[in-house]
């Protein structure tokens, strides 16, 4: 079962076949995915959308549909995952917090209220385990919502022929230095 977590004016929950159509909508929009990676197509979207399902289904975590309380619309997907990314050093066993929003709910500190309250329910499921983000050093609104949220840089990677930025946040608020184990 995918919990719901509702905070002011967001609902985070189950992603619903429903949410398919604006969900493939906005991976396909090149404004959202520019520091992401490449539009996907309905296809691709589709895949993204079952493992975001299945994430729940295996790892007892996941990504969430975010609809607006306002008024009742999609307007994104906030979750964790383990996407067994290749990157050195590897972030085996760290759940990696993630976010995405259509334009127009872009700039209004959704991506922040969102990223909190699923960092909430993290910590009381999560344990003591560390919290991992990627993000492109170019991608400004991210590395702002990430550094609100907590997080902490802490070093360089390169992932899919483009340089990222590793950040780390932990979830008993202990500072983080990147030689530790992560196998925490």
């Amino acid at each position: 079962m995918i919990p719901m977590i509702e905070t002011k004016r967001l609902k985070l929950r189950g992603h619903e076949a429903r949410d398919f159509p604006d969900s493939a909508a906005m991976w396909a929009d090149p404004e959202v995915v520019r520091y992401i990676g490449t539009p996907s197509n309905r296809q691709q979207a589709w895949s993204r959308f079952l493992v975001y399902l299945g994430h729940w289904s295996a790892m007892g975590f996941g990504y969430w549909a975010v609809e607006e309380k306002i008024t009742g619309r999609f307007i994104g997907e906030i979750g964790f995952s383990d996407f067994k990314r290749e990157l050195m050093p590897p972030l085996e066993g760290i759940p990696e917090v993630g976010w995405v929003l259509v334009p127009d709910a872009q700039g209004k500190g959704y991506a922040t209220e969102g990223v909190l309250a699923a960092l909430e329910w993290s910590a009381s499921h999560f344990g003591s385990r560390k919290i991992s983000c990627l993000i492109d050093a170019k991608n400004a609104p991210s590395v702002r919502v990430a550094e609100r949220c907590g997080f902490q840089q802490s070093h360089s990677a390169r992932y899919l022929e483009k340089n990222t930025e590793v950040y780390f946040k932990d979830l008993l608020g202990k500072s983080h230095d990147h030689s530790e184990s992560h196998d925490e």
